[in-house]
């Protein structure tokens, strides 16, 4: 297949589509995994494990027990209406002031149900 062969708006699409299949993959390839040494021994980069610990719901359904193996003891705990842990997760950098954000995890019936972003 020659390029020169391709009408004008298969070629412009032809190049959109490989535009978002490079940039997806350089995100996927940059994004930090979850590690459990760098998130004991890195207080302050945790933030760049977030969105992994997030997005892949690896903590769903753990017991407390497995969560503070893997994540340590939580900064904070909350027994109010839900039982909560909250961790701090360092400062991610950026030109305008941004607020204090936390991992919370959310526990049921002793069960991880929710992992989420809160922001002071």
């Amino acid at each position: 297949m020659c390029l020169n062969s391709l009408k004008r708006n298969d070629r412009i699409g032809l190049f959109f589509f490989l535009a978002f299949v490079i940039s997806s993959s350089l995100i996927w390839l940059f994004e930090e995994r979850f590690n459990k040494e760098q998130w004991s021994n890195q207080p302050a980069l945790r933030y760049k494990m977030v969105d992994d610990i997030i997005e892949s719901q690896r903590f769903i359904k753990k017991s407390k027990d497995e969560v503070i193996y893997l994540l340590g003891q939580p900064t904070l705990k909350s027994n109010t209406e839900k039982d909560i842990f909250i961790y701090n997760i360092g400062k991610q950098p950026s030109f305008i002031t941004s607020h204090k954000e936390h991992l919370l995890i959310v526990f049921k019936n002793e069960k991880v149900t929710e992992v989420t972003l809160a922001t002071e």
